[in-house]
C-alpha cells in the first residue's frame, strides 16, 4: 500500500508545483498594472456614445489584474473599476472591439485576457500541466516496475 502511494503524492504535488507556476508567471505582470493603473487619466465616457452591452462583453473577456481570474465586469476592484472606464472611453472615443482589446493588451500584457493565446511565451502554461502529469505518470509505472515484490513467509 505504501509502494502507490508514494507516485500518487508525486502527481499531486507535481500537478499543484505546475498551477502555481503559471500564477507565479504573472504575478509581475500584475504588480506593473496595478502601477499603472494608478498613472491612469480619469476619462469620463459619453454615456450615450457608447454600446454597454458592447462594453459589458469586453469587460468579460478581460481579467482584472488585481483579482485571481476574475473579469473587470464581476471584480469590485478599484483598477477593475478604473479598466472598466478606460473600455468605455476607448469605445466613446469610436475604437472597435477588438481595438480596445488590443489597446488593454499593449498596456496590461496578455495576463490581461481571459483566455491568453497559445503562443511561444504561454507554451508553459498551456502543456505544463499535461506535461506534468505525463512525466509523473511515467515516473509512477517506473517505480512499479522497479519495486521489490513482497513476499510473504509462510
Amino acid at each position: 500500500m505504501m509502494r502507490l502511494m508514494k507516485p500518487i503524492i508525486a502527481i499531486c504535488a507535481a500537478l499543484y508545483m505546475c498551477s502555481s507556476l503559471s500564477a507565479h508567471l504573472y504575478d509581475g505582470a500584475a504588480a506593473f498594472a496595478q502601477t499603472a493603473s494608478q498613472a491612469t487619466p480619469q476619462i469620463a465616457p459619453q454615456a450615450d456614445q457608447i454600446d454597454e452591452a458592447q462594453a459589458r462583453n469586453i469587460g468579460r473577456s478581460l481579467r482584472c489584474v488585481v483579482c485571481q481570474n476574475q473579469s473587470i465586469e464581476d471584480s469590485d476592484a478599484l483598477l477593475a473599476a478604473d479598466m472598466r472606464d478606460l473600455v468605455r472611453a476607448r469605445l466613446a472615443a469610436g475604437d472597435s472591439s477588438q481595438q480596445v482589446i488590443e489597446f488593454m493588451r499593449a498596456r496590461y500584457g496578455d495576463y490581461v485576457l481571459l483566455k491568453p493565446p497559445v503562443q511561444s511565451n504561454t507554451y508553459l502554461l498551456w502543456f505544463g500541466p499535461f506535461l506534468a502529469l505525463i512525466l509523473a505518470g511515467l515516473w509512477w509505472l517506473r517505480a512499479l516496475r522497479h519495486a521489490p515484490i513482497d513476499e510473504e513467509e509462510g
